[in-house]
């Protein structure tokens, strides 16, 4: 029997807010992981991760991860607007151009599914839209609790739905002050 090991390590740390907590992973210097730790599709995402980066998670901080807390305390005291952090994504063509197009979506505002569809320049693919949404790996920074149903209402989000409110709520504060 031949045993490979894996040479990749994505570091992670569990990161415990008044908002939620949060599981962060970093790879190559890269944030690759700011998502919910209890979340239902946590083994999903955790082993597109592994497979994507042919890596296992080590429990270790870093750099990254250390700016990653700093960013997310400024964020969450209403300091910060924006993140400067790299990021890295595993995913499907369609998922990382979803993912690239949230990142235009400005603090404080929403879109709903359709015009994020429509931003693609595929505007058929709501469904889809919505699941690349829920697959995104890197919450609050790629910024998938902006998006809402056509219709205005909150729609589902991995933190739940209070939560994705309370954010909402917060980034429309940060324009107040």
């Amino acid at each position: 029997m031949v045993v490979y090991l894996s040479m990749n390590q994505i570091n992670i740390q569990y990161y415990k807010t008044r908002y939620a907590h949060f599981i962060l992973g970093s790879f190559e210097n890269k944030l690759c992981l700011l998502d919910f730790r209890y979340r239902k599709l946590r083994t999903t995402v955790d082993n597109r991760l592994k497979k994507g980066f042919d890596a296992e998670f080590i429990e270790q901080d870093n750099e990254i991860l250390k700016n990653t807390r700093k960013q997310l305390d400024e964020y969450f005291d209403m300091t910060r607007k924006e993140f400067d952090i790299p990021i890295i994504t595993v995913g499907t063509d369609f998922q990382k151009n979803v993912w690239k197009a949230l990142l235009k979506v400005p603090y404080g505002s929403t879109f709903s599914y359709l015009e994020l569809a429509k931003d693609i320049k595929n505007e058929k693919a709501v469904r889809a839209v919505a699941s690349a949404n829920g697959a995104n790996a890197i919450g609050l920074i790629i910024p998938c609790h902006r998006i809402i149903g056509t219709n205005g209402e909150l729609t589902g989000y991995g933190g739940g739905l209070a939560l994705k409110k309370r954010l909402l709520k917060l980034e429309n504060n940060l324009f107040m002050s």
